[in-house]
């Protein structure tokens, strides 16, 4: 038997939005459940982000260091940004993500996964792409601000980010899964067995 996620759509008999922030908002529906009865359901929608695994040529992994204000901690995380526009190609995202936060641009671009972050409480879906033959980026770097203006670069071996995230010291989702993911692909099939940068994305559909 395939094990794979699909589509499915209960009936909603009525949606409100009692939160809109700057970029995501709450909405409320009332779903109807199979048994007939209906039950109220409040998540946040959001409109999805992108990530990169960007290996260097000494198999080390580009990592930054950020406050995260909701959980009080500065997160080591992998370059990682919102799809700002509709519609958006979440390669271009990912390549704009990895210029402006690691001044970085890469030669060869694959789908390393796609999740859905807490499908229980929100619609984020984030695709995390792994980047290789790295270089530094042409012209200036750019101007960052906020939380990013405090940001720590550093490069770190698979292996040690995979000992982190086992032994509990690193919590980033999109970095535990990218560098969990890193090491199974290349327990199996190897990296160029990876989907290809443009694959299909029906969480969030884009054009070429």
């Amino acid at each position: 038997m395939a094990i794979k996620d699909t589509p499915e759509e209960w009936t909603v008999t009525a949606t409100t939005t009692p939160f809109t922030g700057n970029k995501t908002s709450v909405r409320t529906d009332e779903v109807v459940m199979p048994d007939g009865s209906t039950v109220t359901r409040d998540y946040q929608v959001h409109p999805g982000s992108v990530a990169v695994v960007a290996l260097d040529d000494e198999g080390r992994v580009l990592v930054l260091r950020q406050y995260r204000h909701p959980v009080r901690q500065k997160l080591w995380e992998i370059p990682a940004g919102l799809l700002d526009i509709p519609g958006e190609n979440p390669l271009h995202a990912a390549q704009r993500e990895l210029y402006e936060e690691a001044h970085v641009k890469a030669e060869d671009w694959r789908v390393l996964t796609d999740v859905y972050t807490t499908p229980g409480g929100c619609d984020e879906a984030v695709r995390i792409f792994l980047a290789r033959g790295l270089s530094e980026a042409e012209g200036e770097r750019f101007e960052v601000s906020e939380e990013e203006a405090d940001m720590e670069l550093a490069r770190v071996s698979q292996d040690d980010l995979v000992r982190g995230a086992l032994a509990g010291d690193l919590h980033n989702n999109c970095l535990v899964v990218g560098v969990l993911a890193l090491a199974a692909a290349r327990l199996g099939e190897g990296l160029d067995a990876l989907r290809p940068a443009d694959a299909p994305w029906p969480a969030r559909p884009f054009e070429a």
